[in-house]
């Protein structure tokens, strides 16, 4: 892997929460792939574009944009994810598509290599979101197109009401202060426009859309799941065993709500966020 500063990302997507992740990738794509659709149009991926995935994980958008595309690029710090990606993709014969591990802040991408540059939720956590979309930019030809999903503040959707059940978000979900990295960090649209220009992007527009995310089979299931999420995880691991027992018994009963037809389905919400390179 070449040089990487976003350092506490490395550690913790090579750690806890890449191999859960990568173990779960069947359940953490029953989450975010109602998603895909929209991203994918918004992408406007063409027979011969070749498109850079930011932040691939487990890979299934780099895979669904090859199918559409000439070759398709995902790049990710996980190594755990990355392995689970390339096994995929060959299960699939899908093989006009690269995974590269790589901090997308800083790695040395051909200029003008790429045509559209996508992400599902990978790229809310850079250190120097500037740095990050400028050099994204540069991988791009002149007139290459973004089309990124960020998260929405956790308070637009359904997991922030769960969370908001259990005792709320700052005991009990991920958060993250305006302009600070981590999951909310672009979840305002005036600062996005700001980051994107700066970065050399222009036209950039950031527009709501909202998913149905499946979580679980039953409340039992998915609040086991949800706790044992990184950012959840962590959470409950600093509240002691006793207040940890019961924000679990709180969270299951908040899950409980969602039930319907054999899942636990919440509405997720995200900004979908194009841009192009002048």
């Amino acid at each position: 892997m070449t040089t990487i500063v976003n350092t506490a990302q490395a550690e913790a997507w090579n750690g806890y929460e890449g191999g859960h992740w990568a173990a779960n990738q069947s359940r953490y794509d029953a989450v975010n792939s109602g998603f895909n659709e929209p991203l994918l149009e918004a992408a406007a991926i063409g027979a011969g574009d070749r498109v850079l995935d930011i932040g691939c994980g487990n890979g299934q958008l780099t895979r669904l944009a090859a199918r559409r595309g000439r070759h398709a690029t995902g790049v990710d710090l996980s190594a755990p994810m990355l392995e689970r990606a390339r096994a995929t993709a060959a299960e699939e014969r899908v093989a006009n598509v690269t995974f590269e591990q790589a901090d997308a802040q800083v790695h040395p991408f051909p200029e003008g290599a790429f045509d559209v540059a996508v992400s599902r939720f990978g790229v809310m956590f850079f250190a120097d979101p500037v740095a990050a979309f400028a050099n994204v930019a540069r991988a791009l030809r002149p007139g290459g197109r973004v089309a990124f999903l960020s998260l929405r503040h956790l308070r637009d959707s359904d997991l922030g009401t769960v969370f908001a059940a259990v005792g709320g978000r700052r005991s009990s979900g991920p958060a993250s202060a305006p302009g600070a990295s981590g999951p909310e960090s672009l979840a305002d649209p005036d600062h996005v426009r700001r980051l994107f220009t700066d970065a050399g992007l222009t036209d950039v527009t950031s527009t709501p859309v909202d998913a149905t995310q499946v979580w679980g089979h039953d409340a039992e299931d998915a609040a086991a799941f949800v706790g044992a999420w990184g950012p959840v995880r962590s959470a409950l691991d600093q509240m002691g065993p006793a207040l940890a027992s019961r924000a679990r018994d709180a969270l299951t009963t908040a899950m409980r709500s969602f039930e319907k037809d054999g899942a636990v389905r919440l509405r997720g919400a995200a900004w979908l966020i194009t841009a192009t390179r002048p």
